[in-house]
């Protein structure tokens, strides 16, 4: 990159689907006084179009949207946009979220709860051609990669069951689940039970106690009276 590549300003896009989280976002990128070009989508969807119209370099994306979900489009990205940059923002605390978006492709990790401070410290570390993972997640974040911990049951999951168990915790009926992700009752049906065996639990109550367990939901989360286990 030659100097004047690096007066050009970072090109962000935020891909979140809460308007609330976007304009919040924006503002808290605004007042670093970078002067960053950013942009903001709703959902995947747009994301993609708006990476085949103009230049991104780096996109801030959010784990949980409908349809597409952000680990799918983190993969659409590395495919057909290697160059972006790919800072994950999520609501999970947990390791196993992080580990699935940097397998997906992403370089940075950062949860809704962080400081504004650290979303732009790892923004530029991101810029600068480094990674970032919050010091609270870091240790187990290796561990896991490197094999020097067991890795939970529930990372035998792929990314469409750990998002369909998600939200099966949360306490979603299997006819919400279906609208969300575009999917028939009778495919998130099957999702469920391939869950369950992978887990190698009996039913959907033991199902959310583990979610709870792991940290996979808030405490408090369960079944549907009428979505039988």
């Amino acid at each position: 990159m030659d100097a004047a590549d690096k007066r050009k300003p970072l090109r962000i896009l935020i891909i979140d689907d809460h308007e609330i989280v976007r304009e919040g976002l924006q503002r808290v990128l605004a007042h670093a006084e970078e002067g960053w070009q950013v942009t903001a989508c709703a959902d995947a969807f747009q994301a993609l179009d708006v990476l085949r119209r103009q230049p991104v370099d780096l996109a801030i994306v959010d784990l949980n949207m409908p349809v597409m979900g952000g680990l799918d489009l983190i993969k659409r990205m590395r495919s057909e946009h290697p160059d972006v940059a790919v800072l994950v923002l999520s609501m999970n605390a947990q390791e196993q979220y992080a580990l699935r978006a940097f397998r997906a492709g992403a370089r940075g990790y950062v949860t809704k709860d962080c400081a504004g401070t650290e979303l732009v410290v790892a923004v530029r570390r991101l810029a600068a051609g480094g990674a970032y993972v919050p010091a609270s997640l870091a240790e187990s974040v290796v561990l896991q990669l490197q094999g020097d911990t067991a890795a939970p049951r529930h990372d035998r999951l792929s990314d469409r069951e750990m998002d369909v168990m998600r939200r099966l915790v949360s306490g979603e009926r299997l006819t919400t689940i279906g609208t969300a992700l575009h999917l028939s009752v009778k495919t998130i049906s099957t999702h469920k039970s391939r869950i369950l065996e992978k887990l190698q639990l009996p039913n959907l109550a033991a199902l959310v106690r583990y979610g709870i367990e792991h940290g996979i939901a808030a405490e408090g989360s369960g079944p549907r009276a009428d979505d039988p286990s």
